[in-house]
């Protein structure tokens, strides 16, 4: 029998999917949806696609499917020890980044640029466009079919969209809510006003903890920062000097190792005691009731997180904004930006995605086509397709 707490999502009691497709003898309504997604072509996409490092610049750096498996593994360990539902939490997870771009963030930047008369791009919706339209594999429906509940966890593990009083909060308070979002196929109204549940918020917090252990092993792995340089960074710092004071001789490749496991323990096991904290606190007795809690439960403890903010600030400008990790992103971003006037120009796309941007009926139709287009392609393939269209490869290294 499960060990699940009473405000754990109960795959038994789902609101179910868009499209029956009847009981299976052998997987809960969340694993299902973790296996489509895992077959989905979309995710088999995310190996070749850019998490901050581009994909040229070596096979040892994160890709967004490396990623989304370090997601999905936090993610079940947190919800383990919170005796939550880890299928729905490992499903929300490898869903999470099922609508990023080629080239990471640098292309989404240029297709919301792109689409801002239509709407504009948001990563966080394309992935609902790809689990609920865009993947088309089964027989009697666009989508993967997911349940309600794991499209609201894709959606909302961020947090609400919408406020007590229907006015977008957040990263959508400047421009609103994202295209399509009323238009989302799903069994019941996914409440944008409500907090996702606790599996999905353990899959967002997970989403935090593996960047930045992983992106501070992949920037000393390219030579951005060194092991000492991290010794008086918040939230690293005291795990650099532990590891240099018992370790000081070994291989730097060995510290760097230590450092990561070092940093994601401490944060998973905050993570753990402040959730635990916060539920009791909340009193929750069902999963309707995290919703409707008012707060983000699964969080980090007010030191941690203040210094996980320090430590993402000294990141950003250390090694996001950094002219090795700058000047290929410079480039690429103009690959996307030609890619899509051409495709909007010309609706010269293969197959169905050509035949569909020729027949829209509206160029704003035709320009979220292209959008989706350019979107679901992996960072060697909007390179060949740039290099085919104008007779000349991009250099992105």
């Amino acid at each position: 029998m499960v060990d699940r707490a009473p405000y754990a999502s109960d795959p038994a009691l789902s609101r179910g999917r868009l499209f029956d497709t009847g009981a299976s003898p052998t997987r809960s309504e969340f694993q299902r949806d973790r296996d489509r997604i895992i077959h989905s072509t979309a995710f088999r996409r995310l190996q070749y696609k850019t998490q901050v490092f581009l994909h040229h610049e070596g096979q040892h750096y994160r890709t967004r499917l490396t990623h989304t498996l370090e997601v999905s593994q936090m993610a079940r360990s947190i919800a383990r020890a919170l005796r939550l539902d880890e299928d729905l939490a490992e499903a929300v997870a490898l869903a999470h980044d099922l609508g990023h771009t080629p080239f990471g963030h640098a292309g989404e930047r240029v297709l919301h640029e792109k689409m801002a008369e239509w709407g504009g791009f948001d990563h966080n919706m394309q992935a609902i466009r790809v689990v609920t339209r865009l993947e088309n594999r089964y027989a009697e429906h666009d989508g993967l079919n997911l349940s309600w509940e794991a499209l609201e966890g894709i959606l909302k593990h961020n947090g609400p969209l919408l406020d007590a009083d229907d006015r977008p909060v957040g990263r959508y308070l400047k421009e609103g809510l994202p295209a399509g979002i009323d238009e989302i196929p799903a069994s019941e109204d996914l409440q944008l006003a409500t907090f996702a549940s606790l599996e999905a918020q353990c899959a967002a917090i997970a989403d935090d903890i593996a960047y930045n252990a992983h992106d501070i092993d992949d920037a000393l792995r390219a030579g951005l920062l060194s092991i000492r340089e991290l010794a008086d960074v918040p939230l690293v710092g005291p795990i650099v000097q532990r590891v240099l004071a018992r370790w000081p001789d070994i291989e730097p490749n060995r510290q760097a190792h230590e450092v990561q496991r070092g940093l994601i323990t401490m944060m998973i096991e905050d993570v753990i005691a402040e959730s635990t904290l916060a539920i009791r606190a909340a009193n929750p007795q069902s999963a309707d009731d995290v919703r409707h809690a008012g707060a983000t439960l699964i969080r980090f403890s007010p030191p941690v997180a203040a210094a996980e903010e320090a430590l993402k600030r000294f990141m950003f400008e250390r090694v996001y904004r950094s002219e090795a990790v700058m000047e290929p992103v410079r480039r690429s971003q103009i690959v996307v930006s030609e890619l899509f006037d051409h495709y909007l120009a010309h609706a010269d796309m293969p197959g169905r995605w050509g035949e569909s941007a020729r027949a829209a009926p509206w160029v704003g139709t035709k320009a979220r086509l292209v959008a989706d287009f350019i979107a679901g392609m992996t960072d060697p393939y909007a390179l060949e397709q740039h290099a085919r269209l104008f007779d000349a490869p991009a250099q992105l290294g």
